[in-house]
């Protein structure tokens, strides 16, 4: 098993070696081209520094691994531990051909020479969100940049790849309106409720307090929402920024600074209707699909990340009408540690859409060996 290199041992810089000038760097330097160009070999492949070292006949390992780090950094590649093994991502795959150089070692991964963006951001729930690239930034600056110009924004894609969890990483104030087919005006505006006494009393709904308090309010599942009950949401996103609340004396709700609606929405999900005077009203549309790159680095095994993009081609061929999303491929990892590989490839094929279960057995099954089904009890012991 190849582990990490020591500080200052086996040509790895230590924490007190000029990062440019020192021998370790001007190799890393020099076999950075090679160690891209093996890793854009092997794209589904987790390597060990060992190994690599090996396969390039490089004269040090530390210097290697120095080279595998600055491609982490750059985003070319991924790296896992316990032990130490790197994959090239896409970006690398696309950079291989032409190798940029990647960005200089200033500073520990963890230190100030390490762009602040590219770190895990913490969702309310507790969970971790892992920025993706979007427009020169990362997609949690770019929804706080168009917040603050009060624009609108879409995102859309598959059930499960991540579109709430960004919303969150983004705002921390946020307020949720959750959409369904059943929902209605007061879920926007609010209702009275029953006082212990016998009377009544009004209370705010999430538009009227995300408007009042300055918060950004997500309207997830937007599509699914009858479109008359989505009208409620047009003169709080317009210019005029006012609504009125029909049912509590007809009373005017002006939107505070920092007032900002974000929609979900799921294309293909039954009943969901993107009507042009929603599409209208949201000026940027962002779709937003599953990272494999990061589901691998969660620890998601690569077979089933296999697995998922061949049934996501299928799903954009028009062969299958489901297919696992992050959201499906970590609930694998997890139920892999907890109960075992065959259980958690079981589990995934019973999660299956029973008409799109074949396929998804297939796509398993060509990962995994034959022996896939879903998740079913057998007979007592």
């Amino acid at each position: 098993m190849t582990t990490a290199p020591e500080a200052g041992s086996d040509g790895a810089a230590s924490p007190t070696d000029d990062p440019v000038t020192t021998p370790a760097a001007r190799r890393t330097g020099h076999l950075y081209p090679q160690v891209a160009a093996y890793l854009a070999s092997q794209p589904d492949t987790l390597l060990k520094v060992g190994d690599i070292t090996r396969a390039i006949s490089a004269p040090s390992s530390g210097a290697v691994f120095q080279a595998l780090k600055r491609m982490t950094d750059a985003g070319y590649a991924t790296h896992h531990t316990n032990p130490h093994r790197f994959q090239i991502t896409p970006a690398g795959i696309d950079a291989a051909g032409t190798l940029p150089p990647p960005p200089p070692r200033t500073a520990s991964r963890s230190g100030p020479g390490r762009s602040s963006h590219r770190k895990p951001v913490t969702r309310p729930n507790g969970d971790l969100y892992f920025p993706r690239r979007l427009a020169g930034a990362t997609d949690v600056d770019v929804l706080r940049r168009l917040r603050d110009k009060h624009i609108p924004v879409l995102l859309y894609g598959p059930p499960g790849t991540g579109k709430t969890a960004l919303v969150e990483a983004a705002f921390p104030d946020l307020l949720t309106v959750a959409g369904t087919g059943d929902t209605i005006v007061e879920d926007f505006l609010g209702s009275f409720i029953p006082l212990p006494d016998g009377g009544y009393e009004f209370v705010y709904g999430p538009l009227v307090t995300a408007m009042r308090e300055g918060r950004p309010l997500l309207v997830d599942d937007a599509t699914l929402i009858p479109p008359k009950v989505l009208a409620v949401l047009y003169p709080a996103m317009d210019g005029r920024r006012v609504i009125t609340i029909p049912g509590y004396r007809n009373e005017r709700v002006e939107a505070a600074d920092g007032f900002y609606v974000v929609a979900g929405h799921n294309p293909g999900v039954h009943g969901a209707i993107l009507t042009e005077a929603l599409a209208s009203r949201f000026e940027v549309h962002i779709e937003v699909t599953t990272d494999w790159d990061l589901a691998r680095h969660l620890g998601v095994p690569v077979g089933a990340v296999n697995a998922a993009i061949a049934l996501n081609k299928d799903l954009a061929d028009g062969k299958v009408t489901w297919a696992p999303q992050l959201r499906e491929l970590l609930g694998f990892a997890r139920v892999r540690k907890t109960l075992g590989l065959a259980a958690a490839v079981a589990n995934l094929a019973g999660r299956a859409p029973e008409d799109d279960r074949p396929e998804v057995v297939a796509a398993l099954a060509a990962q995994f060996g034959p022996d896939v089904s879903a998740l079913t009890l057998g007979k007592q012991r």
